[in-house]
Formats: structure tokens, sequence, C-alpha cells
């Protein structure tokens, strides 16, 4: 992996970043309970229950409104990997994957313990997050993946045949590394699917979501991200499938009034590939987050992953502001969110103030261990 750039940052590129980075987390979050009441319903079965324009607002799911699933659990996660990545750098030990990994099995143990363990000093504070020990139907792809200690790569990846959304769906984050150069954030979100979903095109979808992110929280168009990701990909073996659907839903946007009849045909199969562009497809046709968001949901695929995926690029493109405040106010776990959102933030914009060779904050190495 590559080193980040040296960027200058003055106070309105760093509050512009903090929201984009706020954004984000709260997209993958807000689009990911919206649909976790109807994941896995088809269209029909959605409109019988919430009427016929279908799911139009947060609905109960795991006993209350506003409740995430593991896609939101693994991306806040993948930021805390990413954080005690660069918090490492100053010991000379510098591979993003590795730190990546071992914050997704402390998501693992999440899934396995009651609660937080304070003998672990390890763990950091997001791991002392007691509402994320709640179990959110994970896949066993997730599960099977993160069951040892043995971290997947793309030579020897876990799952190899497993082309399921859930890695793109927590690889937003990754787009956040707005001082990285895109092929290196694409080849790092590659790295960290094959830790849990195998497939070549499961990783490549993954690693074409986050370079969209990338472009979008670095201020460009989506149109023009999509195309950033259509350069990168063009230079990977294998990268036709994922291209294809990029394609797709391109080609759908121009093709009549959007609706859940044409979001279930981009979803398709419900693979990564699929979802990342009718994600894309969504976010492009939207006139407004709530709107994207709610065609994101009513369709025939997996609601859930397509619901974040969508959230993860609006939040991305228009920053914290533009989410729908009133399910924000509902969204489980805003506090932790936000608390993740700035510190990431932060780190990247002024990490040697909080750590480095003249001297290190005890809080910050507490929050973010250097073990």
């Amino acid at each position: 992996m590559g080193a980040t750039a040296g960027a200058v940052w003055g106070r309105t590129e760093q509050q512009d970043f903090r929201s984009r980075v706020r954004g984000t987390l709260l997209g993958v979050a807000v689009g990911d309970a919206l649909g976790a009441p109807v994941d896995g319903l088809g269209i029909d079965a959605i409109r019988e229950a919430h009427g016929g324009e279908g799911l139009v607002d947060l609905a109960p799911a795991y006993g209350r409104r506003g409740a995430v699933t593991h896609l939101t659990q693994l991306s806040l996660f993948s930021v805390d990997g990413l954080i005690r990545a660069q918090v490492r750098r100053d010991t000379g030990a510098w591979h993003p994957p590795t730190d990546v990994h071992r914050a997704y099995l402390r998501w693992a143990a999440t899934q396995r313990d009651w609660g937080p363990d304070m003998r672990r000093k390890d763990d950091g504070w997001l791991a002392r997050e007691e509402w994320l020990y709640a179990r959110r139907d994970p896949s066993g792809a997730l599960l099977l993946g993160l069951g040892d200690e043995t971290m997947g790569t793309p030579e020897a990846p876990k799952n190899p045949g497993e082309l399921g959304p859930e890695a793109a769906a927590r690889s937003a984050p990754f787009g956040l590394l707005v001082g990285w150069e895109p092929q290196l954030v694409a080849q790092l979100a590659v790295e960290c699917a094959a830790q849990t979903h195998g497939h070549p095109t499961a990783c490549l979808a993954a690693g074409a979501y986050a370079v969209i992110v990338h472009a979008l929280a670095l201020g460009e168009s989506l149109d023009g991200a999509v195309q950033r990701a259509f350069a990168l990909l063009a230079a990977r073996p294998g990268h036709q499938p994922v291209s294809e659907a990029l394609q797709h839903a391109l080609g759908a946007v121009r093709q009549g009034m959007p609706g859940p009849e044409r979001v279930s045909e981009l979803c398709g199969a419900g693979t990564a590939e699929s979802l990342v562009g009718a994600a894309v497809y969504c976010a492009l046709v939207a006139a407004d987050v709530r709107h994207g968001l709610c065609l994101a949901v009513n369709h025939d695929g997996p609601s859930a992953a397509t619901g974040a995926l969508t959230g993860g690029l609006l939040g991305a493109l228009h920053g914290e502001t533009a989410l729908p405040p009133a399910w924000l106010a509902e969204l489980e776990g805003r506090p932790t969110m936000l608390e993740l959102a700035d510190d990431f933030a932060m780190e990247m914009t002024q990490g040697p103030a909080l750590h480095g060779p003249g001297g290190s904050s005890p809080g910050w190495l507490a929050r973010y261990p250097r073990a």
C-alpha cells in the first residue's frame, strides 16, 4: 500500500471533508436502516405491507425503527481499522489490509460475545460500544471468512466462490482516503474484500465502489466518478462483469421514469457488481437523498445492501446536511457514527498533531491502540 499525500488542509477544506465523511457513514447507515424491514421481500410484498408507493419511511426491524444491519456494523469497523493503520505507521508497520482485518475480527467477536470484554486492552473504544453486540443476520460468508485468524488475500481468498454484496457494502470508508491515489484505494478495497468474499468479481465490485466514493469525496460529479472507475477497471483482468453492470446502470438512466422494475432488473441475482450498478443508478436519478434511498429499497432485490450502497454514494456526494433529518433522528447508533466520523476526519487531516515523532496524545492512543 502507498502512503498518503501530504496535502495542506485549510479550515474550509477540513470542514467540507468532515461533512462528506459524516455524510458517507450516516448515508450507509440510513440506507441500511431504511431497507432492513423489507430486506428479502419482493416489491409486491412490500406494497402489500406498506401501501401502493412501497416503503417511504423508516419502519420497525429488530424491534425498533432505525435499526441497522451487519452492513453498517462492518462499515464502522472498516473506519476503525483505517484509523488504526494510520496510527501504527509511526511504528514503521504499514499494511492497512492487516489492520482492517484485525478490525473485522473485532466485529466477529461482537457476533459471538454477550458484550464488551474489558480485559482486551487493545480493542479500542469502538469494540466497547454495547449496541454493536447485536447480531443482525450476517451472512455465512462473513462468519466463515472471519471465523479464524487467517487473513484472506487476493492470492488466497476466503470463500473464493462468494459473489454477495457485503464486502462492497462495507467499502465506502476506503473511498474516504482522499490523500491516496485512486488505484491504491481500489487495491485496498479489493484486498479487504478477499477476506470474506473471494470471487474476483465481488472483489473488483468493492474496488470500483470505493473509487467512486473517493472521487465524490474529492468533489467530482457522480458521472465523473463512474468514469474514473471505468478507467481503473479497464487495467484489471476479469473486470468485464463489473464494467458491464456500471454501463447497464448508466444506460438505464436514459430509459424513462425510474421505478421498482428498473431497479429490480439492475439488481439481477443480487450479486456485488449488480447491486453496485443499481446503487449508482439510484444515486444518478435521485431527485434528492430521500427519493434515491426509497428507490434503492423498493424492488425485488436485497433492500438493505442496495440502500447502504446508495446511501454511501449520496452522502459522499452531498455531505451530511442533505440526509433526511427525521431519519437521522431515529437512526440506531448515530452518536457512535458521528464520533467515529469526526475521529477519522481528524486523523486524516491532523494526524501528526495527534501522534508522531514529536509526541503523542495518550487519549488518542487509548482510543486507537497501536497494538
